[in-house]
């Protein structure tokens, strides 16, 4: 499996986009990459639909539905990115605009790969979403220590954090989380703090 570091991080990229789903904050990125070559070799136009993603194939074309309005835009996946902790996607400036997330910066989406030469395969539309942001701290198969991160949120950080049951035939896992909170710069924030006490932390869209 091919694999890169940025800042860091080692990433893993997908052999497949078959089936691929994600949900989370998408960001977009223009004239600080305008003209540069992409990871794929091409040359970006922020005045094109595009997008970068940090692990599916390149290229790899996905269907981008903004939850707070049911907007959908299909975008071409030729770059890597991006690396701001808890974002899913990049989206070019074109992109952005027609999704409707460009003045606010961010967007609450749903990404989901899909296969252009297969018409006729759409799912169901997502239905747009008002609910909360959530930062997952932890999942665990010992409900005791899902109830041990539950505690040191409450002491360290002086917010309650829930535990969410096992759901399905998986893996039984009681996930811990922290909020609800109503932006992405409120999460950001909390995020960012919960990070300083040395937790991992992936934002949820409930």
């Amino acid at each position: 499996m091919p694999t890169y570091v940025v800042f860091g991080k080692r990433y893993y990229t997908l052999k497949s986009s078959a089936g691929f789903v994600e949900r989370g904050i998408a960001s977009w990125y223009g004239p600080q990459f305008h003209g540069k070559k992409t990871s794929n070799g091409e040359v970006f136009d922020m005045n094109r639909i595009s997008a970068a993603h940090p692990t599916l194939p390149l290229p790899t074309y996905v269907r981008v539905t903004n939850l707070e309005t049911g907007k959908q835009i299909v975008v071409r996946v030729n770059d890597r990115g991006p690396f701001k902790k808890n974002r899913v996607i990049d989206l070019s400036k074109a992109a952005a605009t027609k999704l409707g997330i460009i003045a606010k910066g961010t967007g609450l989406v749903e990404v989901r790969a899909i296969d252009p030469g297969r018409p006729g395969q759409e799912p169901p539309k997502p239905q747009p979403i008002h609910g909360d942001l959530f930062i997952q701290v932890g999942a665990y198969g010992d409900p005791a220590n899902a109830r041990a991160m539950q505690g040191r949120i409450l002491s360290q950080l002086g917010q309650k954090a829930r535990i969410v049951p096992p759901a399905g035939s998986g893996r039984a896992l009681y996930r811990v989380q922290v909020g609800p909170y109503k932006s992405v710069e409120e999460t950001d924030t909390q995020a960012a703090r919960i990070s300083g006490m040395g937790i991992e932390t992936y934002i949820i869209i409930q």
